[in-house]
């Protein structure tokens, strides 16, 4: 029977010799023999046992988790257990990094084109986060029904000069504009932007958010509460119109 000394036992697993020891102290792998001089001798169950130690560690298991397995009259059940709730948890993980990593593209997309001046509390970034999906939808929405409305506009065009049927274009121009007039106020009302000096969440007046220069996702503006005037961060407002 082979027989491995501790700083064997270290080398074969990729470990430190302390670490070796230490599990010792832990009662997670203790030595199979001792010499006469005290030096610890370990067989190969407990080589096997410590590259299993090892693997569980990698695995971001605690060491009081994997000593409940050791000790365990069913190990492989709690293994898969307790395995069950660490993907859990890593899936939690991920999601976290997943939404940071969004939120770090926004920013850098934002800055790239010249529509955030500055970012200095997460706040502004959490808000942009929070508002992407649901203007994301409201302007969908307005995609669809302006498309719709140019064909109507265009096919009532197409008639009055090809066919030399006028009526259809002036009974449709109402409503065209009537749509027109709803698409902006559905825009309006479900959008607020964040002030880059105060952090601020407000809504400008409506004269102030038609008439103001503006790029897809920001405008300039003068901020209700602090009064600073330039480029705010367009987000969702969650009361609607």
């Amino acid at each position: 029977m082979s027989l491995y000394t501790t700083g064997q036992m270290a080398k074969l697993c990729d470990v430190t010799v302390r670490t070796v020891q230490f599990y010792d102290t832990r009662n997670l792998l203790h030595p199979s023999e001792l010499t006469e001089g005290g030096r610890r001798l370990y067989s190969e169950a407990d080589l096997s046992k410590l590259r299993l130690i090892c693997v569980l560690k990698s695995l971001g298991l605690s060491l009081d988790s994997i000593k409940g397995i050791l000790e365990s009259e069913s190990p492989n059940k709690v293994l898969l257990l307790l395995l069950d709730e660490q993907a859990k948890q890593v899936d939690g993980e991920i999601r976290e990094k997943q939404s940071q990593r969004d939120a770090i593209e926004v920013v850098r997309k934002s800055i790239k084109n010249g529509e955030i001046v500055a970012v200095d509390s997460i706040c502004d970034v959490e808000e942009m986060m929070k508002g992407a999906d649901k203007l994301r939808r409201t302007r969908k929405t307005m995609l669809i029904v302006g498309i719709m409305m140019d064909v109507v506009q265009l096919a009532t065009i197409f008639l009055w000069i090809f066919k030399g049927i006028w009526w259809p274009f002036v009974a449709a121009l109402p409503l065209v504009i009537l749509a027109g007039v709803m698409l902006v106020r559905l825009y309006y009302g479900h959008t607020a932007y964040i002030c880059p000096e105060c952090k601020t969440k407000f809504t400008p007046v409506i004269k102030q958010f038609i008439f103001s220069s503006h790029t897809p996702k920001a405008r300039r503006l003068t901020c209700t509460a602090c009064g600073h005037n330039g480029w705010c961060i367009e987000t969702y407002a969650a009361d609607g119109i």
